[in-house]
């Protein structure tokens, strides 16, 4: 069915409409990409409900910037392309960075880097044990499945003897979203090579034929959202909406900005629409008989509700806005990872290579002194719940951020998740080494700078605020030196040319390698938990049926809501959260 109707796709796309078809929606979602496409396709199933999607940006279904799978960046700094900057980070080098999201229907699903890999089970787990009844591992894992259309790498040409795995019952079959491989990944014997590699260090770190189970520890092969058969990107427009689009039920409006939601008259808070910004420069209210889902991002999503009235009193009377809803954490918990990198020279020329993932535990990080970090760590968590609290005016307790932080220290080193990921990418005579701590305990925000829509947010992910991060990243570091030292792999590399060890000598400290983790870092484009899903007593904007707290009709369906970081690709999960969030919504969970 779909290989028949994408023959319309290329004069159809050209053909967006730039005003609703109708006056009135039962459901209007704010932001057609990952996650809010998935939900409007799957509400649109329903023949008696209509759904209108606002998109900020346009279609991208045939820019190379966004097809190409060998393109990541190349989108960077393009009219698709957010570009949101944080404020100096006064932790991280007092200058600032600039987060990549997307802006196009199927939103930052055009942009990053593809990459498939989902959670360990106990990260999901967790969600539950911090107050989210029914969010846990066995309750995703369906919906991870629902969305996925698995292509098996055995059924193409170019992935013969490349060394791929995978375990059919970790997958889905009949999902919208192609997952798979692409052309480069190639049969040069680097994979193995590197996999050897690993598996010789001091704490080997094992090959993991497939991560997508639940458990991903180990070095291995991963997947991407690719067409294997076309080798381009498969994006969530591709996926959910492209296909679909000539549902008679399911409009969507390019280049129209959502300014705020509206209310009822005479109701607490019953949002009946959407007041936008449309294409051309003219403002106005798009109405919803039953919801007003926002999936515009988590440096999007809470910034609308700032505007609409949700949020802390004493940001929004600072710029004139009334109080709909007394909800001071909106905004509050951002939580990203920082991505640094190592170079070295190569000893061959590599040309259209894959990157190769790795993902060490605790114990294979720190080795020897796993232990003592452990204690270490448990003995600050009261001074992290107090360092955070006060940065964000105590509107979230240093007794709960406590005992959130107790659960991620459990994960880390009870539990045993992957604590950082780390990416071999060979091209031309370097191999890039980049990598970023998985879970950082460091907590930011993003909040309004002013009443008028199209301000620029106050983005402040607080990087390296917590000194564990430091640490983290400083390890891992380190344990790249070991991987360039050990066979076989060691023989086939040259020298370190950045930093270097005449820049970072070989014994380094934490605070020597410092300098060069806090000026060379960027944001690894995870940005989470601005509108976490938590008991409200506890911090929380969103119920575990992702309502707004106070709201009788609003949710939010975006990497927003997550409550903690999770070491797979945020893409995976968000894909399988707007999967079950259409099912909550439709009143089938």
């Amino acid at each position: 069915m779909r290989s028949l109707v994408s023959l319309g796709l290329l004069s159809l796309a050209a053909a967006l409409p730039t005003w609703p078809s109708d006056s009135t929606y039962d459901y209007i979602i704010v932001g057609g990409g990952t996650s809010g496409l998935v939900v409007a396709n799957r509400l649109s199933e329903q023949k008696d409900v209509k759904v209108l999607v606002i998109e900020a940006g346009d279609s991208v279904y045939n820019n190379p910037n966004v097809t190409d799978t060998a393109g990541y960046g190349k989108a960077f700094g393009t009219q698709i392309d957010w570009a949101y900057e944080t404020v100096n980070q006064e932790y991280a080098g007092d200058h600032t960075t600039i987060v990549r999201a997307g802006k196009a229907i199927g939103g930052t699903s055009t942009i990053n880097g593809m990459v498939y890999l989902r959670a360990q089970t106990s990260q999901v787990d967790a969600w539950e044990a911090i107050g989210n009844k029914g969010w846990n591992w066995s309750a995703l894992f369906p919906y991870y499945k629902k969305s996925e259309h698995f292509q098996v790498p055995t059924t193409y040409s170019s992935l013969q003897g490349s060394g791929v795995e995978y375990n059919p019952s970790y997958h889905g079959y009949s999902g919208p979203l192609k997952v798979g491989w692409d052309a480069e990944q190639q049969n040069d014997g680097l994979a193995q090579k590197l996999n050897t590699t690993y598996q010789n260090l001091a704490v080997p770190v094992p090959y993991n034929k497939d991560p997508n189970g639940g458990y991903m520890i180990g070095y291995t092969l991963y997947p991407k959202t690719v067409d294997s058969e076309k080798n381009i990107r498969e994006d969530a427009a591709r996926a959910y909406y492209w296909p679909y689009q000539n549902r008679t039920n399911l409009h969507i409006l390019p280049n129209t900005n959502a300014n705020r939601l509206t209310w009822k008259e005479g109701e607490e808070a019953t949002a009946d629409g959407v007041e936008v910004t449309f294409a051309n420069g003219t403002t106005g209210v798009l109405k919803a008989s039953r919801e007003v889902v926002l999936a515009a991002g988590a440096l999007k999503s809470p910034v609308l509700l700032e505007l609409s009235g949700v949020g802390n009193p004493d940001i929004l009377s600072k710029y004139g806005i009334e109080t709909k809803i007394n909800l001071p954490t909106v905004g509050e918990n951002l939580q990203d990872q920082m991505n640094n990198g190592l170079k070295y020279q190569a000893k061959k020329n590599y040309s259209g290579q894959p990157d190769y993932v790795s993902y060490p535990s605790a114990p294979e990080l720190f080795g020897n002194s796993t232990a003592a970090i452990a204690n270490n760590v448990l003995r600050k968590l009261p001074a992290y719940a107090a360092q955070v609290a006060k940065a964000n005016g105590n509107v979230t307790k240093a007794s709960d951020l406590e005992r959130f932080f107790k659960v991620q220290w459990d994960l880390i080193f009870k539990s045993h998740i992957p604590v950082a990921e780390i990416l071999v990418e060979p091209s031309g005579y370097v191999y890039d080494m980049e990598y970023w701590a998985s879970v950082p305990f460091s907590r930011g925000s993003v909040h309004i700078q002013s009443a008028e829509p199209s301000a620029k947010a106050r983005i402040d992910p607080k990087y390296f605020m917590l000194d564990f991060d430091l640490q983290a990243q400083a390890q891992v570091a380190r344990f790249i030196r070991e991987i360039f030292k050990t066979e076989p792999f060691a023989p086939m590399t040259g020298p370190e040319t950045s930093p270097g060890y005449s820049s970072v000598p070989s014994n380094a400290t934490d605070s020597e390698w410092a300098p060069y983790l806090t000026a060379n870092y960027r944001s690894n484009y995870h940005p989470i938990s601005t509108a976490a899903m938590l008991p409200k007593e506890a911090g929380g904007v969103v119920d575990e049926s992702l309502k707004v707290y106070g709201t009788s009709n609003v949710r939010v369906v975006d990497a927003s809501v997550l409550p903690m970081q999770v070491c797979g690709h945020l893409q995976s999960t968000v894909y399988a959260v707007a999967e079950r969030a259409a099912d909550i919504i439709k009143g089938n969970v």
